[in-house]
């Protein structure tokens, strides 16, 4: 796994035939601003980068394709959350490596760390001759908070988790 700059980023892309466009620096950017813990979709970076003044709007055609191939090349991980879309956050080297514990219900995202989960992808991608990019392990369960309240049939559908809220 990487810590990416601009440089390195740019270097990378450079070996593929790519270039480092203002657009994909710009990216690369709001990802490393943001705060620990929090994770973007295509959607809400798009949103994000609306009420930024930049000078250049970015379409969302362009953040799709920018976000696949920076996942791509091991830059940000891409997770699968229990929102039924994919959110993406900067890939962190070994010390900040996490996993995420998921509420299906109310979409609470739990960041946890584990070494052991880390230890396996490191040992199985040595072992097969590979290069370690991203290892992730996302566990799908139910708040207790949603338990309390009857889940799965006690819900109604507009419940709304207080415990999500903070």
């Amino acid at each position: 796994m990487y810590s990416y700059n601009s440089e390195a980023f740019k270097t990378e892309l450079n070996q593929l035939g790519l270039r480092l466009t203002p657009q994909r620096e710009t990216i690369l950017r709001v990802f490393q601003d943001l705060p620990k813990g929090e994770h973007l979709s295509a959607e809400d970076l798009y949103q994000c980068l609306q009420e930024k003044e930049t000078k250049k709007k970015i379409s969302l055609s362009t953040i799709y394709r920018s976000l696949k191939l920076m996942a791509h090349l091991g830059l940000l991980r891409e997770l699968e959350l229990a929102e039924g879309h994919k959110h993406y956050e900067l890939n962190q080297p070994q010390p900040y490596h996490h996993h995420h514990l998921v509420c299906v219900k109310c979409n609470k995202t739990i960041e946890f760390r584990s070494d052991s989960v880390l230890k396996i992808g490191i040992k199985t991608t040595n072992k097969e001759g590979f290069h370690l990019l991203d290892c992730q392990l996302t566990i799908h369960g139910v708040c207790l908070e949603a338990m309390k309240r009857g889940w799965p049939s006690g819900i109604p559908e507009n419940w709304t988790c207080p415990k999500a809220l903070s």
